[in-house]
């Protein structure tokens, strides 16, 4: 893939591991469009009614539900994939799901395209034990590519899908999947100066990180604004973030990741990123893109 100029211009993670200097609102804003690209089902316990609760008082017009795969429950106790079809087919108008498996298990192409099949619109979140470049996740891009889907993957040091200095190699041998990047490490390398242990870095920040630069030089790279990891991120040194979210207008997906039923809650993520895209977005056109248009055509979701 021909990588395009990077523009070095200056300009899941328990939400609870964030500062708390943002002013939670609790009012939805008149006539705002929002897909939430990242929830659970059974997040940490939560039921179904406290999902629904928690994106209504959110606003969303359209959930995407990221189901665990057979073992580890994302970490969080999250259901499967049935628990995620099954919701989406009881409330059709609030959900879409993306399908989900382990990447590195004999069954993973079935169980993957059983699930596509029944309408999942991506795959996702893989967050699992393996090298962001293994055959492991070759498999997962390249059942992606064969169902036009995207990928989201989860990236943390030392733990999920390492090695993201390398996944670069990823998005030039599949360059017809979209790759959305979410947690720690993605959000950790907006910074040019990041070191990789550190998973919830602060301070000021220096345009020219790993995912500053992949989110301009490939087209399918995307990147979801949510967890504690991406409001730490974005909430780090405004005036970066606002030149961020600037140049990266058509590569940021709004996401919550937040295990709350109430949005009030001074810990919910979802409401708190929510409110800094509205108070930082340069316009109500960047606004709109990261909340709602980019989600549309990246996931080819109606809302």
């Amino acid at each position: 893939m021909k990588r395009r100029t990077f523009l070095a211009a200056s300009t899941a993670a328990v939400c609870g591991a964030v500062s708390e200097s943002l002013i939670v609102a609790d009012e939805k804003v008149p006539g705002e469009k929002l897909i939430d690209i990242h929830q659970h089902t059974h997040y940490h316990g939560r039921s179904d009614d406290g999902l629904r609760q928690h994106q209504r008082a959110l606003g969303a017009s359209k959930t995407v539900l990221l189901p665990a795969g057979s073992q580890y429950g994302l970490e969080a106790n999250c259901y499967g994939n049935d628990s995620a079809l099954a919701l989406v087919k009881q409330f059709p108008k609030e959900f879409v799901f993306f399908a989900n498996e382990l990447p590195d298990l004999p069954e993973t192409r079935q169980v993957l395209e059983k699930y596509l099949k029944l309408g999942a619109k991506g795959i996702g979140e893989q967050k699992f034990f393996v090298d962001c470049d293994s055959s492991a996740i070759e498999l997962i891009a390249t059942i992606a590519r064969e169902h036009r889907v995207p990928v989201l993957l989860h990236f943390q040091h030392g733990k999920y899908n390492q090695g993201f200095e390398r996944f670069h190699r990823v998005l030039e041998k599949f360059p017809q999947v979209n790759f959305i990047a979410h947690a720690q490490t993605t959000w950790g390398n907006i910074d040019r100066d990041h070191e990789q242990a550190v998973l919830y870095p602060k301070g000021k920040l220096t345009p020219g990180g790993l995912t500053d630069r992949w989110l301009a030089d490939y087209a399918n790279f995307y990147a979801d604004l949510s967890a504690g990891s991406g409001l730490n991120a974005m909430q780090r040194d405004e005036d970066f973030t606002r030149g961020f979210l600037q140049r990266h207008q058509n590569k940021l997906l709004y996401g919550s990741d937040c295990q709350d039923v109430d949005t009030k809650a001074k810990e919910c993520c979802g409401i708190r990123m929510l409110e800094l895209v509205r108070r930082l977005a340069p316009s109500q056109a960047v606004k709109h893109k990261i909340l709602f248009e980019n989600a549309q055509r990246v996931l080819r979701i109606k809302a």
